[in-house]
């Protein structure tokens, strides 16, 4: 299939059909989020176009998941090459539908070839293992082979914040263990999605292997209702999630939900300067529409008053702009209606008695990054998720009253310690309500081999490739009698 056939054919772009390019009847507009500018217009399947998808993901997946593992590996090494090669071409998609300024949108292109390369190495070794019996008199001469079987196809529903990666930690490990796919992309940010599922058709997978369904409304609750999508793997809204997860009880369903994550500055850290400038870059670098962003700095007094002036002067050094120009560290929010919220929590949170050091205004979908002190525990902006380029700075008197702030919202996704005492580090992983703990550094990266996920209200699974292809089989004990062990 040619490119004059896919993604960058004219318009209306088209969207996959069980690995083919089609058209539907209606169309969505695609809008830059830092002007507004139409980017582009993508074609939305028709319920005839979504049941063929669905159709086809269901009739081949217990062929595919018989697929040899080399077969499914090069499709995978495909897809990692031929993103690496088009780095900058994805880059601007990704910035066009986002917002992301390139220099983030470059990293995201980098972390989905690093994703498919993981799930293709992965693909090779996921083989299960075997259990000898004979432990107990009654297992002599019998061995287990416990494999990994595929649950079956896999509904991908994806969020806006990364375009490309997000549907990346959820294609490459499916395809990785022989699970078909149906990818739903945030209706904002499609492009990204129909970008790769062009570069999937280069690929010799099966018919039905995965289908990309830019869908709307009644359609995706059909989707979510399918009983012949018996996975579902959604990434979004705590909101949203649970609502996914009450729609379809008798399903699998693995959600990375939100976050309200933490950086506690403790006394003994002495580099005030690369503290304050970590939590600066990654409490803002996608406008702080990111499940890791740093939203609560917690500082112990002792060095509160030499971090704080650092802190608001790293906040302060972001250039914030047009996305496209490289010099660009903080763009627009993926839409005015998020930024309108995001400024009326900060005016909320000034009415209950919040300073704001820095930023707190508006220009259409950028809010300028921002630094509240004085905020109560109860203002949005410190309790729920955010989801914008705001820092809010507490002061406590000790690591134990740090752990206890940290843990006193309803998310539980990760949290960053500054701090070089060892004990101190083994005790916030004790404390820490949160499914990972970075010591000496901020939540800022997804390792894709790692599993990554949270506890409370941050989700039921677990992203990095390897953890999710566990999330997508169930295990398979054969038991070998009568054997010379």
């Amino acid at each position: 299939m040619t490119v004059e056939d896919t993604a960058v054919a004219p318009q209306p772009r088209p969207f996959w059909v069980a690995g083919r390019a089609e058209r539907g009847e209606d169309t969505i507009e695609v809008r830059h989020p830092y002007d507004g500018t139409e980017v582009a217009t993508v074609s939305v399947p028709t319920p005839e176009q979504v049941e063929r998808a669905v159709a086809a993901a269901h009739g081949v997946a217990k062929r595919f998941r018989s697929t040899p593992a080399h077969v499914r590996a090069a499709a995978l090494e495909h897809v990692s090459q031929a993103l690496a090669e088009r780095l900058d071409e994805v880059a601007e998609t990704i910035t066009a539908e986002n917002g992301k300024p390139l220099k983030w949108a470059e990293v995201e292109v980098r972390r989905a070839v690093s994703t498919f390369r993981f799930a293709a190495e992965e693909a090779r070794r996921h083989v299960g293992e075997l259990q000898r019996l004979d432990t107990d008199a009654g297992g002599e001469g019998r061995m287990a082979v416990i494999r990994r079987r595929p649950r079956g196809p896999v509904l991908a529903v994806a969020p806006f914040n990364f375009p490309l990666n997000l549907v990346a930690h959820k294609v490459a490990p499916a395809l990785a263990v022989g699970a078909p796919v149906v990818v739903k992309p945030a209706s904002a940010t499609p492009m990204s999605a129909l970008l790769l599922g062009e570069v999937l058709a280069e690929t010799d997978l099966p018919e039905g292997a995965f289908s990309v369904l830019p869908v709307r409304g009644g359609q995706m609750s059909s989707l979510i209702e399918d009983p012949r999508l018996p996975v579902i793997s959604f990434t979004g809204s705590t909101g949203v999630g649970w609502g996914i997860m009450e729609s379809a009880p008798r399903k699998h369903v693995v959600m990375e939900l939100g976050s309200n994550s933490a950086a506690i500055v403790l006394p003994d850290w002495d580099d005030l300067d690369t503290a304050a400038s970590r939590i600066a870059t990654f409490g803002n670098y996608q406008a702080g529409q990111s499940c890791i962003a740093v939203q609560r700095v917690i500082v112990h007094r002792a060095v509160a008053e030499a971090f704080l002036p650092k802190l608001v002067s790293a906040v302060e050094g972001l250039t914030t702009g047009n996305p496209h120009d490289p010099s660009v560290d903080v763009g627009p929010l993926i839409d005015e209606d998020n930024a309108e919220r995001v400024a009326d929590w900060i005016a909320e949170a000034e009415v209950a008695g919040a300073k704001v050091l820095t930023g707190g205004t508006r220009d259409g979908a950028t809010v300028a990054p921002t630094v509240l002190t004085g905020v109560p525990r109860d203002a949005k902006v410190s309790c729920e998720e955010v989801f914008g380029p705001v820092l809010v700075v507490s002061t406590v008197d000790s690591a134990e009253e740090a752990f206890e702030l940290a843990n006193s919202t309803d998310y539980g996704l990760q949290a960053g310690v500054f701090t070089k005492d060892v004990q101190v580090a083994f005790q916030a992983a004790a404390e820490l309500e949160v499914g990972g703990v970075v010591i000496g550094d901020v939540p800022s990266y997804r390792a894709d081999q790692m599993p990554y996920g949270g506890v409370k209200g941050s989700g039921t699974g677990r992203e990095g490739v390897k953890s999710a292809m566990d999330d997508f089989t169930e295990e398979q004990t054969m038991v070998l009698a009568g054997l010379q062990l």
